[in-house]
């Protein structure tokens, strides 16, 4: 037999072998050709459903070690697979606290989103969070993970939809936890960041008991908690551009921001008839229509004198026609929300008899997290299922005593006395899952039960009653009529009761603003029920080995619920979308999969799966896959894939969406509206099809994998992805330019002009097609110092991205590889060519070593390669910004310090950004103030934290 590549394959050797009770040292050491099957460990891969000794196959899988988990000094497992090469645009950021999925996170592998990255835990999938992401893409919160009990993480980097079913078009994330376990270790860790804040703080303690060999049985419990504090925007002040919305040190002034007033601070009037939200108001002169701000002295036409409105701002002001400017996403948003959890896990492990195993699973998990924003402002156009509301024409009455005007008028206002509009989501998980594996005469098998769900309530205060708020400012009578039909609260009030703003906040009542600002909620629920059973054996003999054989079979049972958070059901909820969905159906799913050791050399493999989701035509997926050994330490493999991704309840259920997005208006910018000519933000109004197709995909790899010594191992594996049918939102930009769209005529500003747009009117949609081509470079290397100075071992991943084409109904292709597209999925954080994780790890003796730098390659600023609209943000000159039109690469550094005090004590120390790197100017994405959500590490800033793991 000819020689095998053993540097790579031992590092998913060890962790498999060891999980089953084999020896990871005897396989480490012993050349596996002068062993046999029968004193080797059959292991399964994820991939593949065939226990085999050799842990290569045709498909590229990247192993993520508990070794390198703890060496990485993350957080969490959710934080290190999102540092990984392989996550791209789409991803969800435990630190996105604004996002519809607040409070978890997700994985999106080769960009295309967490909806078609399968995540599973030892080896079975989980219920979805309850919040999709966007409000459409259901997907499986990483947060749930218990740190402590993983034993690794493999990531298949192919297509395996014929292995697993829906949802595996870009690959599987299978979070593989301990099986048998006898001890007890604790752990603690505490951090902060060199400013002192988004303290950290964790704990966890991990005990086993009973020997399988000799008790004849295994118990694994896990316990777990986990703090983290809050990072305030405010608190990074002087950090570049972080937190910060006011650009005008930059070079922009007020019309050249990402909305009105975007890049000038929160305040700012514009322009006739434009202006943004202030703290002490701008009011709308009757007649001519310009703003003015009640601080301002020489308001034109003020018959009231306003002479406490005073503006009181640490940013500099500006603008011909003035306007009292702050900088409200400094003031009051996060960085970082704060967080805590409880996580436990359990197994129990039974031998019934020499041939059989009952094994019984528990997951138990609670999140609370409470996320802030800025205070809402009063006139936030929204969207619900029955169509936009506008609310531009919010007003003072004319009898209002803050108002400057004895005549109604309109009125733009930040909600300071209200307070931060605050978020607080509570979120648990369990699952539970009960089999028995065994053998029955030449056929080894495993079937199970599962049980998982996820609920979840969000609670929010500081957001505004619209028809209370109306009624409060300007009591007309059918301002007063509509508020007494939807509000109790105000029913309640004093007749005449008036909302008193800004330096007369004082006046106002506790009932009042409980009328004028309840806490509002929304709840959410999933649930997977399963059923699996498969076999597998050995069938029949080839020369290269023993042909392999698995069949299996699921039944399963999805539903999902979302209920609309209090008022959006009726555009009722000043700023804020609506979003609900409701969905049950039934899947079956039969597959099997045979592994063909045709040569000792050339190995193929070959998947074909069934899959029957309720009110959808039965899906078919293939696989097949080579591997050829042409030489000792050589390996050429490829696999090609058929995919799916079924409809979820958010795509053709019950419900809908309104959210936010940004977007230009080129209707009004050819009419020399200036500001419509720059994105702003606009309400998106989107229903699902019942009529939605799945998507479906065809993955293509090929790779070489090549062992030059025993110490070095590298790998490239060229990939791509069709993915077809795909169900997305219309795009903004399409929508806007066929005219869906909503407008209020009463903003015109210019002969002809149609006014504002106050929602785009979209539907989800099976588009063309999305083609994906890119290349994953491996390396590893060690070196043994001389002179009992230790063990050296390099590594590095880079994940190159060559195209992201996407291509709609229309025909139009967008390609967004290397620019800050597409901006309708999760952030608008662009879609990085290169990303690069590098890492080098000394040990010797107790000492143990690790620097780890991550990569993320410069981002184009605009939103696709050849947009003919160009940058999408320029400085007031003109000039493209920022400089060249390109968001700049990011690069932190991560180091790890490990010492064993005795045989049972470590202790250990992470400084994470260890440069105090300074994320770059971003002003394009929403997903983060001033800087990308990917450079997330260097918004932060150095952050320590130390620990102490002890065995007992």
């Amino acid at each position: 037999m000819k020689k095998n590549l053993t540097f790579r394959r031992t590092v998913l050797a060890r962790s498999v072998l060891a999980a089953c009770g084999a020896s990871a040292i005897a396989f480490a050491v012993q050349p596996v050709q002068a062993q046999t099957a029968s004193t080797l460990q059959r292991v399964e891969i994820t991939g593949s459903n065939i226990k085999r000794v050799d842990a290569e196959t045709a498909s590229p899988v990247q192993v993520v070690t508990r070794e390198d988990i703890e060496r990485s000094g993350k957080a969490s497992v959710a934080e290190l697979l999102q540092s990984l090469a392989v996550d791209n645009a789409g991803s969800v950021p435990m630190t996105f606290g604004n996002g519809f999925a607040k409070g978890a996170s997700g994985i999106s592998l080769r960009g295309l989103g967490v909806a078609s990255t399968l995540v599973l835990i030892n080896g079975r999938r989980i219920a979805p969070f309850g919040n999709a992401d966007d409000g459409q893409k259901i997907f499986a919160d990483l947060n749930v993970i218990p740190s402590e009990a993983v034993d690794r993480v493999e990531i298949l980097k192919d297509g395996a939809s014929a292995i697993y079913g829906s949802d595996a078009i870009a690959g599987v994330v299978n979070v593989i936890l301990r099986k048998d376990f006898k001890g007890t270790i604790a752990k603690a860790t505490i951090g902060s960041s060199q400013k002192g804040d988004g303290n950290e703080a964790r704990a966890s303690i991990t005990h086993g008991f009973g020997n399988l060999e000799t008790d004849k049985y295994n118990v694994l419990l896990n316990f777990e908690l986990g703090k983290t504090g809050q990072v305030w925007n405010r608190d990074r002040a002087g950090r570049g551009q972080i937190g910060q919305s006011d650009y005008r040190a930059l070079g922009f002034d007020l019309n050249s921001g990402t909305g009105p007033g975007g890049a000038g601070g929160t305040g700012v009037i514009i322009a006739n008839n434009l202006a943004g939200s202030s703290i002490v108001g701008n009011v709308r002169n009757p007649t001519t229509l310009d703003y003015y701000s009640r601080s301002n002295p020489a308001g034109v036409g003020f018959t009231r004198a306003q002479p406490n409105a005073v503006c009181n701002s640490r940013i500099p002001q500006g603008g011909d026609l003035g306007g009292c400017l702050i900088d409200a996403a400094q003031d009051y948003g996060q960085i970082q929300p704060s967080q805590e959890t409880i996580n436990f896990f359990g197994r129990f492990t039974k031998e019934i008899s020499p041939n059989l195993s009952g094994y019984a699973e528990l997951n138990l998990y609670n999140t609370r997290s409470e996320s802030f924003s800025t205070p809402s402002g009063i006139s936030g156009s929204v969207g619900f299922p029955g169509g936009p509301v506008s609310n531009a024409a919010v007003a003072l009455g004319a009898n209002h005593p803050d108002n400057p005007y004895n005549a109604t008028a309109r009125f733009r206002y930040l909600a300071a006395d209200v307070g931060p509009r605050v978020s607080k989501t509570t979120s648990d998980f369990n699952r539970f899952l009960v089999g028995l594996k065994g053998t029955l005469g030449a056929w080894d098998f495993d079937t199970a039960l599962l049980y998982s769900a996820s609920t979840g309530k969000t609670d929010r205060t500081g957001f505004l009653q619209r028809d209370v708020t109306f009624a409060l400012l300007n009591p007309s009578a059918a301002n007063v009529a509509a508020a007494n039909a939807g509000s109790a609260a105000y029913r309640a009030l004093p007749a005449g009761s008036v909302w008193r703003i800004a330096e007369n906040s004082g006046l106002n009542s506790a009932a009042l603003y409980a009328a004028l600002s309840p806490t509002i909620s929304d709840s959410s629920k999933t649930a997977t029920t399963q059923l699996d059973f498969k076999v597998s054996r050995e069938i029949g003999q080839l020369p290269g080995g023993p042909v392999g054989l698995a069949i299996g079979a699921e039944a399963r049972n999805e539903s999902v619920e979302l209920s609309p958070t209090t008022g959006t059901d009726r555009g009722n909820i000043i700023g804020l979308g609506y979003s609900a969905y409701q969905g049950k159906r039934d899947v079956y799913g039969v597959y099997s999969e045979v592994n063909l050791p045709v040569t000792k050399s050339l190995e193929l493999q070959a998947a074909l799966r069934v899959d029957k989701y309720q009110g959808l035509d039965a899906s078919t997926t293939p696989k097949i896959g080579a591997k050829w050994t042409p030489t000792a330490g050589l390996v050429l493999r490829g696999t090609y894939a058929e995919g799916f991704r079924a409809p979820s309840a958010a795509e053709n259920g019950v419900g809908g969406l309104a959210a936010f997005s940004t977007a230009a208006d080129p209707l009004r910018c050819n009419l020399g509206v200036l500001s419509a000519c720059n994105p702003g933000t606009v309400a998106l109004i989107v229903s699902p099809n019942p009529n939605l197709k799945p998507e479906t995909s065809q993955n293509l790899t090929l790779g070489v994998v090549w062992e030059p010594t025993n110490k070095s191992n590298i790998s490239m594996d060229l990939w791509q992805i069709v993915r077809k049918n795909e169900i997305n939102t219309e795009l903004s930009a399409d929508a806007i330019a066929a005219g869906s769209v909503a407008r209020d005529p009463s903003t015109a500003v210019v002969p002809g002009d149609p006014g504002a747009i106050t929602a785009v009117l979209e539907r989800y949609i099976n588009s063309t097609q999305t083609k994906v081509v890119g290349v994953d470079f491996d390396a590893r290397h060690s070196i043994d110092l001389s002179g009992g100075n230790g063990k050296l071992t390099f590594g590095a991943q880079w994940t190159h991205l060559f195209t992201y084409l996407r291509t709609d109904p229309s025909g139009v292709s967008r390609d967004f590889a290397g620019t800050h597209g597409n901006c309708d999925v999760t952030n608008c954080i662009g879609t990085p060519r290169d990303r690069m994780n590098f890492s080098a790890n000394w040990a010797q003796g107790n000492w143990n070593v690790t620097g780890i730098v991550a990569y993320r390659g410069n981002l184009a600023n605009i939103a696709f390669t050849g947009d003919p609209a160009g940058c999408s943000t320029a400085l007031a000159n003109g000039t493209d910004s920022p400089s060249g039109c390109q968001i700049s690469s990011f690069t932190s550094v991560d180091l790890n310090v490990r010492y064993k005090l005795t045989p049972k004590t470590q202790i250990f120390g992470t400084i994470r950004n260890l440069f105090d790197a300074v994320a770059p100017f971003d002003p394009t994405t929403y997903g983060a103030t001033g800087y990308n959500p990917l450079d997330y590490a260097g918004a932060v800033g150095r952050y320590f934290s130390v620990g102490v793991r002890h065995e007992f």
